[in-house]
C-alpha cells in the first residue's frame, strides 16, 4: 500500500499570553492508504491536535503534512476548507447532529456545499444510510434514535461525499459497550470493504483492537506500537 499520509517533522505551539505550550514536538509519521489507525495516549499528549492537523482542521506551527499528494499545510483557509470537503469525513464523539433536522436531512447536509441536484442528494444520502443500517430510520430525528444509532448517521454523513480519508475522534467515547461494538464493526467494515482509510482517537485499548495499528503519543512526541 502507498501512504496516503505523510508527516514531516511536524510541530504545533499554542500562544497563551507571553507563554508557548508546545503540543506537538517533531512527529514524522506515515499513514498508508486503507490502513485503519488509532492514536492513544494520556490527556493533553497531542492526540486530538494531531487528528485535527491531518484532518486539515488545523495548521501546524512547523513541518510538513501531505494527504494524497496535497501539502494541506500550505493551503490558505478557503483551499483548505474546499480540501476537507472533498477529501474527509468526520465523526465526532457527541455527534453533532441538527435536532430539528431528519437522519436523511443531516447526511444531506456535506453535500449542499455540492453541485449535485436535491434528488441526487436525497439519493446518495439513502444510500449512506443504507450502508450503516439505517435506511429505515431516514425520517426520525435525532432524539427519536439511540446514541449508537445518532453515532451511525453521523457515520453516514462522513461518508455520503465519499472521501477517502475519514477522521474520528472519541467516535464511541459516549456509547455503551454493545453500541460502541456496533460503531466499531461498521468502521472495520468501511475500511475492508470500502477502502476507508481511518484514523480514530481514542482512549479505549478495546477500541483500539479494532485498528490495524496503534499509535501512542506522550507529551507531543511519538512512539508507534503495532496491534497483534
Amino acid at each position: 500500500m502507498s501512504a496516503l499520509i505523510e508527516i514531516r517533522n511536524l510541530s504545533k505551539v499554542y500562544e497563551r499570553g507571553a507563554q508557548k505550550v508546545e503540543v506537538l514536538h517533531h512527529v514524522n509519521l506515515g499513514i498508508a492508504q486503507g490502513d485503519f489507525v488509532a492514536l492513544m495516549g494520556p490527556s493533553g499528549s497531542g492526540k486530538t491536535t494531531l487528528l485535527n492537523l491531518i484532518g486539515g482542521l488545523d495548521s501546524p506551527t512547523d513541518g510538513s503534512i501531505t494527504i494524497a499528494g496535497s501539502r494541506i499545510d500550505r493551503l490558505g483557509e478557503s483551499a483548505l476548507a474546499k480540501w476537507r470537503a472533498s477529501n474527509v469525513g468526520f465523526v465526532f464523539q457527541f455527534y453533532n447532529l441538527l435536532p430539528m433536522l431528519s437522519a436523511q436531512k443531516n447526511v444531506e447536509l456535506p453535500l449542499l456545499l455540492t453541485q449535485l441536484s436535491a434528488a441526487q442528494r436525497k439519493h446518495n444520502a439513502s444510500v449512506a444510510l443504507k450502508l450503516v443500517g439505517l435506511a429505515e430510520r431516514a425520517a426520525h430525528k435525532p432524539a427519536e434514535l439511540s446514541g449508537g444509532q445518532q453515532q451511525r448517521v453521523s457515520i453516514a454523513r462522513a461518508i455520503v461525499s465519499d472521501p477517502t480519508l475519514l477522521v474520528c475522534d472519541e467516535p464511541t467515547g459516549d456509547l455503551d459497550r454493545q453500541s460502541a461494538v456496533e460503531v466499531l464493526t461498521l468502521l472495520q467494515q468501511l475500511n475492508r470493504d470500502h477502502g476507508k482509510t481511518i484514523v480514530m482517537v481514542t482512549h479505549d485499548p478495546k477500541a483500539a483492537e479494532y485498528a490495524h495499528q496503534t499509535l501512542h503519543l506522550d507529551k507531543g512526541s511519538l512512539v508507534e506500537e503495532a496491534i497483534a
